[in-house]
C-alpha cells in the first residue's frame, strides 16, 4: 500500500491529474466484508450485519430511492403523505395496530419507530428492537414487507391523517421554509429542485384524491428502488434466509417509470436571491460555487475517497480562518462557516458553500468578507501548518474511530448502508478506512489540496441566497449591491493568509503537586481518592469505549450567591469567560495548540454550583487536566475579544422580537415566575451593562477554593497512571478551605391556577399551547420513575387522542421533572401548536385527559408499554460511560442512589402507584396555561 499510494501521488495528485476521469487506473475500494450484500430477483437490495452492540437489540431500516422530487405538480406532498400513512394501517396491520405492537415489546413510537422524506429519498426504521425471540424478527421484517408492497391506503385513513400533516405544514411553516419557497425558484433556474420541498402544497394534501395517492404509491414504491438494512444480534444466514423467504414474493413492477435524477443547469452569470419575512431574526446569505457532482458509478475507485478528503480539508480550513475573524473586536459578522457538499437541497449538483450570520445593517460588510476569504484560498490556497493542524485532526478523529471498532452502535452502521445504497457512498469499514487513510493522507501535501481549490470555486456557477428580517425603516441589500459587493472584493489587492503560531506548551511550568492523602472505595465500584487541598476525585474505571474518559466536577454555591442585581452578569458570565480563552491562548490559539488531540474541557456556573466538564482520549488525559488547571487558575482576559463578543450578541438580538416564539417565552416567564428578577431575557439594549471586570471577579471567586470540588472521571481510565496527573493538576490547586453552599433565592414557581391567552399575529396562523403543573415531590428514584412513566403515558394518550383521533396537532409535548436544589419541586409542561379555531377545544382534551388520569389511573396496556421501553432502555444505560458519570453524580451531589434496584423498582410500579403519584401531584392545584394565538376573538 505504502509504495502503491507514494508513486500515486507522485504520478496524480502532485500534478492535479487524479480526477475521476482516471478511475479506471485507480485501484476499487474495498467492501466491509462484515456485510452481506445482495439483490433478490425482483431489484429489492439487502444489507445484513451482525453487530452487537447494543446486546439482543436489532435496527430494521428500509430505504426508498424515491422523494418529493418525482412529484408531479398536482402531487405536491404526496411523498411525505405516503411516509405518514406508513404508521396507519398496512395489510398485515390495519388501523394503529402496527404502533400499539412495537410499543408493547419496548420500541417507541417517535423514538424507536419513525422515518423522514426528503428530496430525493424516504427512509423508515424500527431501531433498537429488543430482539428475543423469533417472533419479534418475523414481525418487523412483516411490517417492512407491508411498508414495501401492502399498505392499506383505506378512504378513512387518508382523511384522517390530511388533519395531522396540515398542522405538521403549520408547525413548521415557519420563516426558513417560507424564504426557501421565496429564494429557491431564483436559485434553480430551469430545474425542478425549485419548488419540491418535501411538505408540499397544503391545496394538495387537504383536497387531493385517493386514487392519486395509491397510484403513485404503486408507482414509486417497488422492489427495485427498495434497500433493506437490517443490523444487530442475530444469526446471519437465518436473518438473510427470512429476507429471500419474505421479500421474494413481491413482485417487480411492469413497465416501470423511470427514476430520473433531475438536473441543475450550469449558470454563467452570478445569481441573486433575496427572500425577506417578518419572523427572520438574524440576517444570513449563503454563496455557493456550484460544481458537478461525482457520479455515483465512479464512487468506488481510491480517488474518489482522496477527494472526499481534500474537500473536506478545504472547508475545514477555511472555516477556521473565519472563526479567527469572528474574535475580531469589529468582527463583520456574527458567525460564518464552508464546506463542500449538496448544492442546498440538490443531490445533483455539488456546491462549495460560505455561509455568513450578520447584523441587520452588515450583509454587504459580511458578503463581502465571505468572498474576501475564499478569494484568498482561492489565490494563494493553505498554509502548510494550517494543513498540518487539519490533518491531525483528521487523523485523530479517524484514530478514535478505529478504537471503538469494537464498540460501534447498529445505527452507526445503519447510517452507511443507507447511504451506500441511496448514493454508492463507500462503505470500506473502519479497518480498511483507517489504512487507507493513514497511508494516504500523510502524504498529501498542502500544495495538492491547493490544487483542487481552483475546481471548486470557479468565476462562474455562482449563487448567493439572501435571507433578510422584513421590518419597517430596514435597508436591504439589492441584486446591484451584492454584485458590486463580490466584483469591488475580486479587484483588491489581497494578500496572502499569515498563520500565527506558536511553540509554547499549554502550561510552561508544572505546577508544584500535592498528594493523595486518602484512598477508600465509592459508590458503584469507583475509587474515592481525597487530595492534600482538600478535594475530592472519584474515579470508575469502564471498557465500554475505548477511546473515552469523561470528567465532571462540582462545588455548591453557583450563581445563587450573587445579589440579584448582578443578573446581566450572571446570564453572560459563561460566554464572557469562555470567550477570553485560557492562560496565554485565546480560543482559536487554543484549537491550534490542540490539534490532533481528542480533548475539550469546559468551566460553567449555573444557578446552585460552578462545574467542569470534560472528554478525552486516555492518550490526552494529561492535555484534559492541564485545560482543567487553566480554568481555575488563569481564566484568560481579553478586552477585543469581550468587544467582539458583545457586538456579536447585540447583533444576534437586536430582531430576535420578530420571532412569536420570544413573545410567548416572555410571557411563560413572567406567568410562572411573577417577574422574578432573575427570570429575565437578556436584550439587546442590556449588552452594554455586561461589566468585565465584575464578571472575572466573579469567576475567580468561584473557582478560588478547590477544597469542596468532587471531580468524577469515567472511562478508560488507567487509575494508577492517572494518580501522578491528578496530584500534579487537581491536588496543586489553590484552596481556602471555605465552607458554603448555595442560596435559595426564593424563584419559585406560580401556586394556584394562572391563565392568559394571548393573541399574536403570526405569518402562519397557529396557536401555541403550554400548560404547566408544579407541586412538592420528594427527590426519590421512586418517584423521578413515576414522574417519567406519568408523561411518557401522557404521550401515549395525547397522541390517540389529539393526534391521531382529531388531527389536531403533529404532536404533543410532554415532560416531567423533580428537582432536588434549592428546594424540592416538580414540574409537568405540556405544548402543542394548533389551529387557532381549534384552540380551546384541544387545550380542553389536555385538561380533560389529565382529569381522567387522576381519577382513574392509566391503562395497564399503556403502563406496560412505558415499562418495557424504560427496562429495554436501561438495559442500554448501563453500558454507557454518561449514564455512570450521572448516577455518580446524583449519589454524591443529590445524595440519592438512582441504580437502587432499578428493574425490581419498575416492575414492582403498578397502575395504582402512578394514580396516587398524579393525584398528589396535580392535586396541589398549581397549573399554568398560556397560549399565544393568532386569532381575533380570543374566547376565555
Amino acid at each position: 500500500m505504502t509504495h502503491f499510494v507514494k508513486k500515486m501521488l507522485a504520478t496524480s495528485l502532485l500534478a492535479g491529474c487524479f480526477a475521476v476521469a482516471h478511475a479506471q487506473q485507480m485501484p476499487p475500494i474495498p467492501i466491509d466484508n462484515n456485510v452481506r450484500i445482495g439483490k433478490l430477483d425482483n431489484g429489492m437490495t439487502y444489507y445484513i450485519r451482525h453487530n452487537q452492540l447494543p446486546e439482543k437489540r436489532a435496527d430494521f431500516y428500509i430505504a426508498q430511492k424515491v422523494g418529493s422530487i418525482l412529484e408531479e405538480e398536482n402531487q405536491r406532498g404526496l411523498a411525505h403523505f405516503l411516509e405518514h400513512m406508513c404508521f396507519n394501517g398496512t395489510k398485515s396491520y390495519p388501523g394503529n395496530s402496527l404502533i400499539k405492537y412495537l410499543e408493547s415489546i419496548g420500541v417507541k413510537f417517535g423514538e424507536n419507530l419513525n422515518a423522514y422524506t426528503s428530496i430525493d429519498e424516504t427512509v423508515y426504521n424500527i431501531s433498537n428492537v429488543p430482539v428475543v425471540r423469533d417472533g419479534v424478527i418475523d414481525s418487523c421484517l412483516l411490517i417492512l414487507h407491508d411498508w414495501a408492497n401492502d399498505l392499506s391506503l383505506t378512504d378513512k385513513d387518508i382523511d384522517d391523517e390530511r388533519g395531522v400533516i396540515h398542522e405538521e405544514w403549520r408547525t413548521r411553516q415557519g420563516p426558513t421554509i417560507r424564504m426557501y419557497e421565496k429564494a429557491f425558484p431564483i436559485a434553480y433556474p430551469g430545474s425542478k429542485y425549485a419548488n419540491r420541498l418535501p411538505i408540499g402544497l397544503i391545496d394538495v394534501i387537504d383536497k387531493f384524491p385517493y386514487e392519486v395517492l395509491r397510484n403513485y404509491y404503486k408507482e414509486w414504491y417497488r422492489p427495485d428502488l427498495q434497500g433493506l438494512v437490517i443490523v444487530g444480534d442475530f444469526d446471519v444466514d437465518k436473518m438473510e434466509a427470512k429476507i429471500k423467504s419474505l421479500f421474494s414474493t413481491i413482485k417487480p413492477r411492469v413497465n416501470p417509470s423511470e427514476r430520473k435524477y433531475f438536473p441543475v443547469p450550469d449558470t454563467k452569470e452570478t445569481i441573486v436571491a433575496i427572500a425577506k419575512d417578518k419572523e427572520q431574526t438574524v440576517p444570513s446569505a449563503y454563496i455557493s460555487y456550484k460544481h458537478d457532482a461525482i457520479p455515483d458509478s465512479a464512487k468506488t475507485k481510491l480517488d474518489y475517497m482522496v477527494y472526499e478528503y481534500m474537500k473536506y480539508m478545504t472547508g475545514t480550513m477555511l472555516t477556521a480562518r473565519l472563526s479567527e475573524l469572528k474574535e475580531s473586536p469589529t468582527p463583520p459578522f456574527i458567525d460564518a462557516g464552508a464546506d463542500d457538499g449538496n448544492y442546498l437541497i440538490s443531490k445533483t449538483k455539488k456546491a462549495f458553500t460560505g455561509v455568513v450570520y450578520t447584523k441587520e445593517d452588515g450583509m454587504e460588510n459580511g458578503i463581502a468578507t465571505l468572498t474576501r476569504e475564499i478569494e484568498r484560498m482561492k489565490k494563494f490556497g493553505f498554509t502548510a501548518s494550517e494543513y498540518s493542524r487539519a490533518k491531525a485532526n483528521y487523523l485523530k478523529f479517524l484514530e478514535s474511530e478505529y478504537n471503538e471498532r469494537s464498540k460501534t452502535k447498529n445505527e452507526q452502521y445503519v447510517n452507511k448502508y443507507v447511504r451506500h445504497f441511496i448514493d454508492n457512498e463507500p462503505i470500506p469499514g473502519v479497518e480498511n478506512e483507517y489504512a487507507i487513510m493513514n497511508q494516504i493522507a500523510p502524504n498529501i501535501p498542502v500544495e495538492a489540496i491547493n490544487s483542487i481549490i481552483p475546481t471548486l470555486v470557479t468565476d462562474s456557477n455562482c449563487v448567493v441566497c439572501i435571507f433578510m428580517p422584513e421590518k419597517e425603516g430596514m435597508k436591504y441589500p439589492t441584486k446591484e449591491s451584492v454584485l458590486a459587493a463580490i466584483e469591488n472584493v475580486k479587484k483588491e489587492n489581497i494578500t496572502p493568509y499569515v498563520d500565527k503560531v506558536s511553540d509554547e506548551p499549554l502550561i510552561k511550568n508544572k505546577p508544584k503537586a500535592g498528594k493523595i492523602t486518602k484512598t477508600e472505595k465509592g459508590a458503584f465500584g469507583s475509587t474515592l481518592l481525597t487530595l492534600s487541598n482538600g478535594a475530592k476525585v472519584i474515579i470508575k474505571q469502564t471498557d465500554f469505549k475505548a477511546d473515552e474518559i469523561l470528567l465532571s466536577a462540582y462545588s455548591p454555591g453557583g450563581s445563587s450567591l450573587f445579589a440579584d442585581n448582578e443578573i446581566i452578569n450572571i446570564n453572560n458570565l459563561n460566554g464572557v469567560i469562555s470567550a477570553g480563552g485560557l492562560g496565554n491562548f485565546s480560543p482559536t490559539n487554543l484549537e491550534k495548540v490542540l490539534a490532533g488531540k481528542k480533548v475539550s474541557l469546559n468551566a460553567s456556573i449555573d444557578g446552585t454550583t460552578e462545574n467542569v466538564n470534560g472528554n478525552c482520549s486516555p492518550k490526552d488525559m494529561e492535555s484534559m487536566l492541564q485545560l482543567l488547571y487553566l480554568s481555575f487558575t488563569a481564566p484568560r482576559k481579553d478586552m477585543d475579544a469581550f468587544t467582539s463578543f458583545k457586538t456579536r450578541m447585540k447583533a444576534s438580538l437586536e430582531n430576535q422580537e420578530a420571532n412569536p416564539a420570544i413573545a410567548l417565552v416572555d410571557t411563560l416567564r413572567s406567568a410562572i415566575y411573577k417577574n422574578h428578577p432573575r427570570s429575565i431575557r437578556m436584550k439587546a439594549d442590556m449588552v452594554d451593562k455586561i461589566d468585565y471586570d465584575k464578571i472575572m471577579n466573579m469567576y475567580k471567586d468561584r473557582y478560588k477554593d478547590a477544597s469542596d470540588f468532587t471531580f468524577i472521571i469515567v472511562g478508560n481510565v488507567d487509575i494508577e497512571k492517572a494518580k501522578p496527573l491528578i496530584e500534579t493538576y487537581i491536588a496543586s490547586l489553590p484552596s481556602i478551605n471555605r465552607k458554603e453552599s448555595f442560596k435559595d433565592n426564593k424563584m419559585d414557581m406560580r401556586k394556584g391556577a394562572y391563565k392568559n391567552i394571548f393573541s399574536k399575529k403570526m405569518e402562519t396562523p397557529k396557536s401555541t399551547v403550554v400548560v404547566l403543573y408544579n407541586g412538592v415531590v420528594p427527590y426519590t428514584l421512586k418517584n423521578s420513575v413515576m414522574m417519567s412513566i406519568f408523561t411518557q403515558i401522557l404521550d401515549i394518550v395525547y397522541t390517540e387522542e389529539i393526534r391521531e383521533k382529531e388531527g389536531g396537532t403533529y404532536g404533543v409535548g410532554t415532560y416531567g421533572e423533580i428537582s432536588k436544589y434549592p428546594k424540592e419541586v416538580a414540574y409537568l409542561q405540556i405544548s402543542f401548536d394548533t389551529n387557532p379555531d381549534r384552540r380551546a377545544k384541544m387545550t380542553q382534551i389536555v385538561t380533560d385527559q389529565i382529569n381522567k388520569f387522576v381519577a382513574e389511573g392509566p391503562s395497564e396496556v399503556n403502563l406496560n408499554k412505558v415499562k418495557e421501553f424504560m427496562l429495554k432502555k436501561h438495559n442500554e444505560n448501563i453500558k454507557e460511560n454518561g449514564y455512570w458519570m450521572n448516577l455518580i453524580n446524583e449519589y454524591y451531589w443529590n445524595k440519592t442512589d438512582m441504580n437502587d434496584n432499578y428493574e425490581t423498582l419498575i416492575n414492582s410500579i403498578t397502575a395504582k402507584d402512578i394514580k396516587e403519584f398524579a393525584k398528589s401531584f396535580i392535586g396541589q392545584k398549581n397549573v399554568v396555561e398560556v397560549s399565544m394565538t393568532d386569532e381575533t376573538k380570543i374566547v376565555k
